[in-house]
């Protein structure tokens, strides 16, 4: 049975530079049993209510300015599959979470950068499914819960987004995968609680974490991890370190 994984994405530079991430993330693919397609929760697909994305191919979005002409050059062309986005939208509304089929999504670089590394054949189904991020985290671990089963079918589980995400403390001058003290002590303290699985106080982390805030002034891109956890089992580290000083780059598997 696959895992699920929580993926830090960071910069979609990711894609061009991948630095330590890039073969940590190359290396947990080649563990893994090939899958027969991905359902993915990115935290740049933000939405009142939940959504589907069920088109049969996507376009790859370059959802994002002030970057070279090259990264825009990028395209990851994999497979969506409608019938797999039907299948995931039946299970979330039968969990009492309705969702609503969107033909016309496209791949928003907290799939396809980190997909791109993973599988760069770009030959695996993806689905993605969007972030009602107004709900909170208790929503996304439901979210995970209703479609954890699918690890049973060869679906991979992915949540997309990244441990600590304060992009105006990034420190430009910073080398290396260490981070700022204040973002290793939120790091920290996530990974405690999901190695205890305290799940209360996961979903009250704003208020229990260290420096919660600073490191998530929104918390857009910490939600995927509460769908990796929802659908997953045993937590492990797969990958930790920093760029810039305050982007964490931590992979984790869950089962």
């Amino acid at each position: 049975m696959l895992p699920s994984l929580f993926i830090s994405h960071g910069s979609p530079m990711l894609a061009l530079e991948p630095g330590a991430s890039g073969p940590a993330l190359a290396r947990l693919a080649a563990e893994l049993p090939r899958p027969k397609a991905i359902v993915l929760v990115s935290a740049h697909w933000e939405s009142r209510g939940l959504l589907v994305a069920s088109g049969a191919q996507p376009e790859t979005w370059h959802d994002f300015g002030g970057f070279p002409p090259a990264l825009f050059a990028v395209q990851y062309p994999a497979p969506g599959a409608p019938g797999l986005a039907a299948q995931v939208a039946e299970r979330l509304s039968a969990a009492g979470l309705p969702a609503t089929l969107d033909p016309a999504r496209p791949f928003d670089h907290g799939a396809w950068v980190p997909m791109s590394l993973m599988y760069p054949a770009a030959d695996i189904p993806i689905v993605q499914v969007s972030l009602p991020s107004a709900h909170g985290p208790r929503l996304q671990h439901a979210v995970g819960q209703a479609l954890a089963g699918l690890r049973e079918e060869g679906i991979l589980l992915v949540g997309s987004g990244s441990i600590t995400h304060n992009l105006r403390e990034l420190d430009w001058h910073s080398r290396g995968e260490e981070g700022s003290a204040w973002a290793e002590a939120f790091r920290d303290w996530m990974v405690e609680q999901l190695r205890a699985e305290a799940s209360e106080a996961l979903f009250d982390y704003r208020q229990r974490a260290p420096h919660a805030v600073r490191n998530h002034p929104s918390d857009e891109h910490l939600l995927p991890l509460y769908f990796a956890h929802g659908a997953g089992g045993a937590f492990q580290v797969a990958h930790q370190g920093f760029t810039l000083g305050a982007l964490g780059m931590d992979i984790y598997r869950f089962g």
